[in-house]
């Protein structure tokens, strides 16, 4: 969590089943960190094989990288991570960096 003007913004992870990781709230240079951190102990321990991103309300490079990062510590546990629901702006990031295919992105923002 980080402080920016009087509020506290968060990002939540959560396991709505055993196979996925959802993220929700802004994943931002505020909040990457937080998530990068939690999501890579769940990984650790856990089977997830998707990681779903519909309950993001923002995302910046910060959550671009986090959301990387998360997809490495799931291939170190043996697991590939497949990305679902991408907002839009996120998913417009993926390709102008181009790591789209390291992420396994399917062609449309909401699959």
């Amino acid at each position: 969590m980080a402080r920016m003007h009087g509020h506290v913004e968060s990002v939540e992870l959560a396991q709505p089943d055993r196979d996925t990781l959802a993220l929700r709230g802004p994943l931002t240079f505020a909040t990457a960190a937080h998530a990068f951190a939690a999501g890579t102990r769940a990984l650790a321990t856990g089977t997830q094989t998707r990681l779903d991103l519909s309950g993001l309300t923002r995302a910046d490079s910060a959550g671009l990288a986090c959301v990387l990062g998360l997809a490495a510590a799931a291939s170190r546990a043996g697991r590939r991570l497949r990305v679902q629901h991408w907002p839009e702006g996120l998913h417009a990031l993926a390709a102008v960096c181009d790591v789209a295919d390291l992420l396994d992105q399917p062609s449309s923002a909401t699959a």
